[in-house]
C-alpha cells in the first residue's frame, strides 16, 4: 500500500532539526540492538532520537506490511470496524494503516510500554493531523489487560517474547478481540514459525481463519518452509540516508495472520511464492484447501490466465 501523504509530511516536519548524524548513530544503534537483544525482553528504543530514527527506518515498511495484511483480510471479511486495540503499538504503525483500509473505524487504543516511543507516536498523529480519536496508554505487552475492541493488533511483538511470554499475550489477544484479531509478523523462518504456533493455539481456542489461509486446519507446510509476502514501499531522502542505499524502494516480508469470531468465508486459495511466467504458461504456487498445489496455468485457461499473470505472492486466485 502506499504510504498516507500526512505520514510522510510530517516524519519530515519532526525529524527537521535532528542532526543528521545523530539520526544515522540512532539507527546503527538500533539495528544493533535489534539483532544482539531482541527476544531477550530488554528496551529496544531508548530515548526520543532513537525513537524518531525508528520512525523514519521501519514505520513505512512495517506500515506497508501491516496494510497488505488488512487489505488482504478486509476483501473476505465484511462487517463493520469501529473500535481498535493495538497492543505493543510502538509509534503507531498498525494505526495509520487501519485508517487507511477501514473507512468506518472511529476510536483506538495503543498500549506502549517504551516512553520514548509513546511519546514519539502521540506527536506523529498530532502534528500529521490522524483522523481517528486515539488514546495512548503505557501498558506492557507481558501484563494483563482489560481493553477489547473490533480489531485488535499486534505487529511485530512475537519475537520479542519467549514461547510461554507468546502463548498468555496470544491468549488475552483474543479474548480481547470482539471480531478480529490481526498478528503480523517479519517474513523470516522464526517469524512463520511463531505465527504457525499462534495459528494453532487459536484454532484450539476456538477461532476461524480468515486470512490468508484458506481453510482452517493443520499448516500443510513442512518446516524448512515458510509462508510470507512482500510489501512494496517507496523510500524517502532521509530514509536512504539512514540506511545507506540508493534504491527508491523498500521490500518489507511479512507474515500475517488473520481470525475472526463468529463464521467466515476464506478465500479458495492463495498464491504462495511469485508466479514463474514462462512463454504461453504461468506456474503458481497456491496454498488450497486441499494442501500445497502447483497450478499450470496456460493461454487455453481464458480468464484465469489473465488472472494467474496479474497475480502476485499473497493474493487470491
Amino acid at each position: 500500500m502506499e504510504l498516507p501523504i500526512e505520514f510522510k509530511t510530517v516524519i519530515e516536519n519532526l525529524t527537521a532539526d535532528i542532526p543528521l548524524k545523530k539520526l544515522i548513530a540512532a539507527s546503527e544503534a538500533i539495528s544493533m540492538r535489534y539483532r544482539s537483544e531482541s527476544g531477550a525482553g530488554k528496551a529496544l528504543i531508548t530515548n526520543d532520537i532513537e525513537a524518531a530514527a525508528y520512525a523514519v527506518v521501519r514505520m513505512p515498511a512495517t506500515i506497508g506490511a501491516a496494510g497488505s495484511a488488512m487489505q488482504y483480510t478486509a476483501k473476505l471479511f465484511s462487517d463493520e470496524i469501529s473500535t481498535m486495540l493495538d497492543m505493543g503499538a510502538g509509534t503507531g504503525t498498525c494505526c495509520w494503516a487501519a485508517a487507511e483500509v477501514f473507512p468506518e473505524l472511529e476510536k483506538i487504543t495503543c498500549l506502549e510500554r517504551e516512553n520514548s516511543m509513546l511519546s514519539f507516536g502521540k506527536k506523529l498523529m498530532s502534528e500529521g493531523d490522524f483522523p481517528i480519536d486515539c488514546d495512548w496508554i503505557k501498558s506492557d505487552i507481558t501484563e494483563s489487560f482489560s481493553h477489547k475492541a473490533d480489531l485488535v493488533t499486534a505487529s511485530y511483538v512475537m519475537n520479542e517474547l519467549t514461547v510461554i511470554k507468546r502463548a498468555e499475550l496470544t491468549k488475552r489477544l483474543w479474548e480481547s478481540t470482539e471480531k478480529l484479531l490481526i498478528i503480523i509478523e517479519p517474513g523470516t523462518p522464526v517469524g512463520f514459525a511463531n505465527i504457525k504456533a499462534v495459528r494453532k493455539q487459536l484454532i484450539e481456542m476456538g477461532a476461524n481463519i480468515i486470512a490468508p489461509c484458506p481453510h482452517n486446519t493443520e499448516c500443510p507446510l513442512p518446516d524448512d518452509d515458510w509462508c510470507h509476502f512482500t510489501s512494496r514501499i517507496s523510500r524517502t531522502k532521509l530514509h536512504k540516508q539512514l540506511k545507506g542505499g540508493d534504491v527508491p524502494y523498500e521490500d518489507e516480508k511479512f507474515t500475517y495472520i488473520a481470525a475472526v469470531k463468529g463464521k467466515c468465508v476464506p478465500c479458495c486459495c492463495r498464491v504462495l511464492r511469485h508466479p514463474k511466467i514462462e512463454s504461453g504458461k504461468i506456474t503458481l504456487k497456491l496454498c488450497t484447501k486441499d494442501g500445497i498445489n502447483e497450478r499450470i496455468v496456460t493461454k487455453k485457461d481464458g480468464t484465469f490466465f489473465k488472472k494467474a499473470r496479474k497475480s502476485d505472492c499473497g493474493d487470491e486466485y
